[in-house]
């Protein structure tokens, strides 16, 4: 069984930064892309940032220059790096991951708050 853990969300100030970081554990032949995404009280879950196993990467237009998507294939673990953060960005932030062998399956984590205050 594959499970995706969320941590690093938290209370931060408006302009404050912070770092989430997904470990992904559990019987692991392969990961394609791994994904931030993000749903706020009210209004649908968006995609925030991804990241390829070759390490491409694209962003939320709303997002772009502020935040940035990292993975360590070794570690199974993605991050994202929040910074010049706004209360808009006040969500909780969840992981997804691409993971199989021949068949990838797609796998979401349990979620991180992360909250900006003005």
């Amino acid at each position: 069984q594959v499970q995706l853990v969320e941590s690093g969300g938290g209370l931060v100030q408006s302009g404050g930064s912070l770092r989430l970081s997904c470990a992904v554990s559990g019987i692991i032949f392969r990961m394609n892309r791994m994904a931030w995404y993000r749903q706020a009280p009210g209004k649908q879950r968006e995609l925030v940032a991804g990241i390829t196993s070759d390490g491409s990467t694209h962003y939320a237009e709303s997002v772009k220059g502020r935040f940035t998507i990292s993975r360590d294939n070794a570690k199974n673990t993605t991050y994202l790096q929040m910074n010049s953060l706004k209360p808009e960005d006040t969500a909780v932030y969840l992981c997804n991951a691409d993971v199989g062998d021949y068949v990838l399956w797609d796998y979401w984590g349990q979620g991180t708050s992360v909250t900006v205050s003005s």
